[in-house]
């Protein structure tokens, strides 16, 4: 079965384990699960305390430095 829409849980936690690089597609499935989550916040305030852990901190600091380079 083709895949139509990418698994960014997956992406991002192959990345996380060093199965995959972290590429072009990790970087815009991190993007695609924050904005996520902000809509979650957005939607309940339940969600507001919400948050990734530091390795996806890192990740999200290896894009900016990826985006500057």
């Amino acid at each position: 079965m083709i895949e139509t829409h990418p698994n960014y849980y997956r992406v991002v936690g192959e990345s996380l384990s060093g199965k995959r690089p972290v590429d072009e597609q990790t970087l815009t499935a991190l993007t695609v699960l924050d904005e996520r989550l902000e809509r979650l916040k957005e939607l309940d305030s339940v969600f507001q305390s919400v948050g990734f852990s530091t390795d996806i901190e890192k990740l999200r600091r290896h894009k900016n430095a990826v985006t500057v380079g």
